[in-house]
């Protein structure tokens, strides 16, 4: 087991899943304070629930004592990383990616203490660095004699980021194939910066930190070291963050507090203990506590893990009212006047609005078809009673206390109300 304490918590947490060398970074670790850096590219304006290992460990090592670098990829975006994808992205203007790493911004607030501005403050300030800053001004000649000596391609073939998209006959366009070196040019560039010393990041980003920490010590002689978290699956085996509804985004303009909260109380019983450890705060002792509580007595621990995880990204308030708004609507049976809603003109509901299109609206199905098949499956309610029929029209009339309380199974709730 690790000796420093950034690493010895972070085994014990589940989130390291390979090192390049763990007990030399364990010797520089126990040796003093160190920087460390994730990088994230801007591909669109928030964050969501899959990037939270990423967040929760430089979190860690923050608390204690590091230094936590978040580099945004506002230069690597314009050519998209090529990693476990099985096509292109879709190319970004530069406005669209100046918007998006604004939004990007303000998801890593709650998490982390920054210096003034987001610039170097204390030593173990959370610092955020743009790879525009030194990537845009690079001639293409200077970049190849530079870097380009030292990348094989024999080499480069044989990283999974590469060779997989090229054994599945999948297209891989030169723009790509550049990225392992951009993302390379940022580790040297951050360790001659800021002295950075580790780079972290999903396991699928394991070719790309090593090719990084080879040009560093190729040229200019410095030791520097990569450490990967496991790529998280729930336990049905659904890639995390992901739902019917779409992306869990961490900013609550595109998901409500609520509905965070509901997203973690969902989670699989398989799952608590493990989503304890990695996504909140919570002692290791108090955890393992909660890990052995059976039966029905889960469900509290998975309450404890959905108000903790949505203390982080929206505050103890806002948790503490989704807790509470979903103990008056599934515990008391009260459609609480705290669900989240939308509104409608009152001219269209007096109309009236398909009980499809008005799932849709409410953000309680992605689509009309989704909407048609969770009435058509039993999974729709209208003021708490059953539907069958999805095109029925939903009017002034189906208003209860000045609002419809429209729900998508036991735990997805919305109150429609009129402007």
């Amino acid at each position: 087991m690790p000796r420093s304490d950034f690493l010895h918590e972070a085994v014990e947490r589940g989130f390291v899943f390979q090192c390049t060398d763990l007990e030399a970074l364990d010797a520089a670790m126990c040796a003093g304070r160190i920087a460390a850096y994730i990088g994230f590219d801007c591909t669109a304006d928030s964050l969501h629930v899959g990037n939270l290992v990423g967040i929760m460990s430089l979190r860690l090592l923050q608390k204690h004592g590091h230094k936590p670098v978040v580099l945004m990829g506002g230069g690597t975006t314009r050519i998209g990383d090529p990693s476990g994808k099985d096509e292109s992205r879709q190319l970004l203007t530069d406005e669209q990616i100046a918007a998006n790493m604004a939004g990007i911004r303000r998801c890593f607030e709650p998490f982390l203490r920054f210096g003034p501005g987001g610039q170097d403050g204390g030593p173990s300030d959370a610092l955020m660095a743009n790879n525009a800053d030194w990537l845009d001004p690079l001639g293409y000649i200077p970049l190849l004699r530079d870097v380009g000596t030292h990348f094989t391609i024999n080499r480069m073939l044989t990283f999974d980021s590469i060779r997989l998209r090229l054994d599945r006959e999948q297209p891989l366009t030169f723009l790509e194939f550049n990225y392992m070196i951009l993302q390379s040019y940022d580790f040297r560039e951050l360790a001659r910066r800021h002295n950075v010393v580790l780079q972290m990041g999903g396991s699928d980003q394991w070719g790309n930190i090593v090719a990084g920490m080879e040009l560093t010590r190729r040229t200019d002689g410095r030791t520097v070291y990569g450490l990967t978290t496991p790529l998280i699956a729930t336990a049905s085996g659904a890639k995390m963050g992901k739902t019917a509804q779409g992306a869990v985004w961490l900013r609550a303009d595109r998901v409500t507090p609520y509905d965070y909260w509901q997203f973690w109380r969902n989670t699989d019983d398989a799952d608590t203990g493990r989503f304890l450890r990695l996504f909140t705060d919570l002692p290791l002792d108090e955890v393992q506590r909660l890990e052995r509580l059976g039966g029905a007595e889960i469900n509290e621990a998975k309450k404890v893990l959905a108000t903790e995880a949505t203390r982080l990204a929206h505050g103890s308030a806002a948790a503490t009212r989704a807790a509470e708004t979903a103990r008056l609507a599934f515990e008391e049976g009260e459609a609480a006047a705290t669900l989240p809603s939308i509104e409608v003109p009152y001219g269209e509901l007096v109309s009236g609005i398909p009980t499809f299109r008005l799932f849709v609206l409410a953000g309680l199905a992605a689509s009309n078809g989704e909407a048609r098949r969770l009435v058509r499956g039993g999974g729709a309610r209208v003021n708490d009673q059953a539907i069958s029929d999805e095109g029925r029209l939903l009017s002034v009339a189906d208003l209860r206390d000045g609002a419809i309380k429209l729900s998508a199974g036991r735990k997805q709730h919305r109150l429609v109300r009129t402007v």
